[in-house]
């Protein structure tokens, strides 16, 4: 028998006799059909409070900084400890931070610059500082901040947010690093397109503003410094927190979808048709502040974290996540508050304590093989409870479904079941049903897969259906492609 696939997600569209699927969850795509995403695995002692920013900066012997952001605060992880200190400059706190905003970190050489619009940027050397202080130079209090080349670029000026301001060439904390005129440090008024919301850096920048996209180009000895063009209009940047360069590749979401750019190339749309009308509306467009994007370090894939219209306050609670080189999206459902990549900062035996439940090292959700002093970056993220986590927990509960079956209005049969062409162990499958395509799909009862026969029993007499599996929470398992039905006819008049 043929095997029915789990096809392309594609929720905008109609799954009739498709090769597309309306109904994914908890999977990543892999090139024989999804794979299992892992759940949150606690890593640190809490914040104490929501988190409004992160980075992780690396020191050239390799070894891991990582700083965290409240509403007023800026705090320094304890490589030791796993706790947190804070590291505001003169002990803060700080003016708070807008509702809509979060703090913007950049590493620039041994320096880490943290921006928000209501404070003066400011500046930590991981090499020598113990606190935050003001950046040198009177640069302008910014929302956003990027590194293009051997430039820091400041942009959503508190005083000017359509204006783009850089620092001097290698230079950003001297007195003279933001003086336009001096070191090719300038700035540039946009003339139209909106606020700037946000850049992308990199060896040249990409700018992104409510309407407009321009590309910003580094010109060697030439008096104008970076050359600013336009390069798509009636398209802006739709939650400045969502934009995310992976490698040369630049992804962004407008009102008009998902897009790419790739090195030298113009926004091209990738969300249309597929997953743009059902993502705008779960998207929760009054706190934009948690669509956030970030690049898996770890893979091709880049995600998409934010709060729908159902989540819970200051919280994420979905995701969207989307492989270029398979050209393919699937939905999450995960919850925390912040999320950025970090590699695994060393851990004294002692301070397992303080990570393990209960006091329990046996509680712990994650292998004592993983707390290495330097391995490769991986997602990382903030949960409800202000604690830092990777993704290295058990699988989530994953679910997915075919496009409906259908044989030109003949009654479909099936006496025996469906194969689940998997290699995980304990999977439940079911079938839908209805008689017409106007009528309210009705669910069918769950089958757990025989360990004999591989196969989920269940009976099925209707016009349409789709078939269903689903695999429980902390089931290990690699791949689902599809299933196999046993017997599967079409019987009867149309």
């Amino acid at each position: 028998m043929a095997i029915v696939p789990f096809g392309e997600y594609r929720p905008d569209v109609s799954d009739y006799q498709a090769r597309n699927s309306q109904s994914l969850l908890n999977v990543v795509p892999r090139g024989d059909g999804y794979g299992p995403f892992p759940s949150l695995a606690a890593i640190s002692q809490s914040l104490g409070l929501q988190c409004r920013g992160a980075l992780a900066a690396y020191k050239n012997d390799g070894s891991v900084v990582v700083f965290a952001a409240t509403a007023t605060d800026l705090y320094l992880l304890n490589n030791t400890t796993y706790g947190w200190s804070k590291v505001s400059k003169g002990g803060g706190p700080y003016a708070a931070i807008p509702t809509a905003d979060q703090w913007q970190f950049a590493k620039f050489n041994n320096l880490v610059i943290a921006v928000q619009v209501n404070v003066a940027p400011q500046v930590f050397d991981i090499t020598t500082s113990s606190a935050f202080a003001d950046l040198a130079g009177n640069p302008p209090q910014a929302r956003y901040i990027g590194i293009v080349g051997k430039f820091a670029v400041l942009t959503g000026l508190l005083n000017n947010p359509g204006r783009v301001k850089w620092s001097g060439l290698n230079d950003v904390n001297g007195p003279n690093s933001w003086t336009a005129g001096i070191n090719s440090s300038d700035e540039q008024d946009l003339v139209d397109g909106g606020i700037c919301r946000g850049i992308a850096g990199g060896e040249s920048g990409v700018l992104l503003q409510d309407t407009v996209v321009r590309r910003m180009i580094y010109l060697p000895g030439d008096p104008r410094v970076f050359q600013i063009e336009k390069i798509a209009e009636e398209l802006g940047l739709y939650g400045p927190y969502s934009l995310i360069r992976s490698g040369p590749t630049v992804f962004f979401y407008s009102l008009k979808g998902f897009h790419k750019i790739d090195p030298g190339g113009v926004p091209v749309p990738i969300g249309r048709e597929r997953v743009d009308r059902t993502f705008f509306k779960d998207l929760d467009a009054a706190n934009l502040q948690l669509f956030l994007g970030v690049a898996d370090p770890r893979s091709s894939r880049v995600l998409w974290f934010y709060k729908s219209v159902n989540g819970s306050v200051n919280q994420f609670d979905k995701a969207l996540c989307y492989d270029p080189v398979l050209d393919r999206f699937t939905p999450l459902r995960v919850s925390g508050e912040f999320v950025f990549s970090m590699a695994q900062p060393g851990i004294t035996l002692e301070a397992l304590d303080a990570l393990a439940p209960g006091g329990s090292l046996d509680a712990m959700t994650q292998s004592l093989d993983s707390f290495q002093s330097a391995i490769v970056p991986e997602l990382a993220a903030f949960d409800g409870s202000h604690l830092l986590n990777f993704f290295r927990g058990p699988n989530l509960e994953a679910t997915l479904e075919t496009a409906e079956q259908g044989t030109d209005g003949r009654r479909v049969k099936m006496k025996v079941g469906f194969r689940p062409v998997s290699d995980a162990t304990a999977v439940y499958g079911s079938a839908s049903r209805r008689e017409n395509l106007q009528q309210a799909v009705a669910a069918g009862s769950e089958s757990l897969v025989n360990a004999k026969t591989g196969i989920c029993n269940m009976r099925v007499d209707t016009r349409y259906s789709r078939f269903k599996c689903r695999i429980p929470a902390g089931a290990v398992w690699t791949f689902i492609n599809g299933v196999e039905p046993a017997d599967l006819k079409a019987t009867g008049k149309r």
